[in-house]
């Protein structure tokens, strides 16, 4: 059996016999300050729209895209990676849209569909309008809008900045994969568990061939965990190298140093502005790293995919877009009790998975004759699509 049809057979799975999989990562309890937003614009992607935006903005006005990973939710994810505490904090706008089931049934976004990897079609339309809606409506600065994403939306974010790199200013892809790599799910599947090396030159035409930009080109930060099996960290260096050479800078990084534990290296222009960095953390698994910020506090909540590491990637991925230097004027603000977190009360996926699968009917006799286990094939379609450790 092919793992197209193993990851189809994933997908139809939830709806054999009424069964259903709890929605991952999403608590109807947790507090969250996102606010849906209708009528933004042409929607081909059929995406969902979700937005915060603080009492006090920092000026020039700046947007911060966060796209979730595969199994979550806009609300779920900002709790986890405590997005929205930051928007607060340090007073920017912020964006998440949120898959639908009944565009990928893992609710990941289709960083591979040849329709949701192109310039004004599919998912990537529907997020530029979203962005230009906020830009309108919230009279946010064109020159300082950012995006960001955790695995299926890290590859989205690479979508997102080849195809319409004349938008950001910056992007940050965690546990994601380069641009272009992939046109179908077998060469998606081979891109997540293989990550096969290819040219720096081949990786910045696939971007240079998304739109007719020809630069500046905006600025990356990658991050990864050395001990991910769900997305192997080789893809952070296919990242690298597709965005050095969009830059036509080295392969050697200029500077190696760490940061709270964990090495980083980095790569600056000739006025010493930092363009590429990269973050390997160590035997960290797949997910979005935590920890306490540079300021002391700390953003998000641990949860599914979303890891305690003593480092807090949201709060440097804002410091590399230059947005937390801004301070609040107290005079403006108001004192309001804030909701504690609620963890998500939803039970571990894997548990749930093979409950599903005992209740599923059992195969006919002639796939048991080929030595067939479902729970194997859904066990690898988990892994392939970002839900399985």
């Amino acid at each position: 059996m092919s793992l197209a049809r193993n990851v189809d057979l994933l997908k139809r799975l939830p709806r054999l016999d009424g069964l259903r999989f709890a929605d991952f990562g999403r608590s109807a309890d947790a507090p969250s300050p996102l606010v849906e937003v209708t009528n933004f614009g042409d929607n081909p992607g059929a995406l969902r729209m979700f937005a915060f935006v603080p009492a006090q903005l920092q000026k020039p006005r700046a947007l911060v895209v966060v796209l979730h990973g595969c199994g979550q939710t806009a609300a779920s994810y900002d709790l986890g990676a405590g997005w929205s505490t930051l928007a607060e904090h340090y007073g920017f706008a912020l964006l998440m849209p949120e898959q639908q089931r009944v565009n990928n049934g893992n609710t990941c976004f289709n960083w591979f569909s040849p329709e949701d990897t192109a310039r004004d079609s599919g998912e990537p339309r529907s997020i530029r309008e979203m962005i230009a809606h906020m830009v309108q409506a919230h009279r946010i600065d064109p020159g300082r809008i950012f995006i960001t994403g955790l695995s299926a939306g890290g590859g989205m974010t690479s979508v997102m900045l080849a195809t319409y790199p004349e938008v950001f200013s910056a992007g940050a892809v965690i546990a994601g994969l380069p641009y272009g790599i992939a046109s179908n799910l077998r060469e998606a599947l081979d891109g997540m568990f293989h990550s096969p090396a290819r040219p720096a030159r081949e990786l910045g035409d696939l971007v240079r061939g998304a739109s007719q930009h020809s630069g500046p080109w905006p600025k990356i930060s990658v991050w990864h965990g050395s001990a991910d099996r769900t997305v192997n960290p080789g893809n952070a260096n296919e990242i690298v190298k597709q965005w050095l050479d969009l830059h036509d800078l080295p392969d050697m990084p200029m500077a190696e140093t760490d940061v709270d534990g964990y090495p980083r290296q980095t790569w600056w222009n000739k006025d010493g502005e930092t363009l590429v960095e990269s973050y390997a953390i160590t035997d960290m698994a797949h997910g979005t790293p935590l920890g306490l910020a540079d300021n002391d506090q700390r953003y998000g909540i641990e949860g599914a995919f979303l890891i305690e590491a003593g480092i807090s990637s949201s709060y440097h991925i804002a410091k590399f877009f230059g947005l937390t230097g801004w301070i609040p004027d107290a005079s403006k603000t108001k004192a309001e009790p804030k909701p504690t977190p609620v963890r998500s009360p939803a039970p571990h996926l894997a548990r749930s998975i093979r409950a599903a699968v005992a209740e599923a009917p059992a195969e006919p006799k002639r796939e048991q004759a080929r030595g067939l286990d479902l729970g194997q094939i859904i066990t690898r379609a988990l892994t392939a699509a970002g839900l399985m450790k």
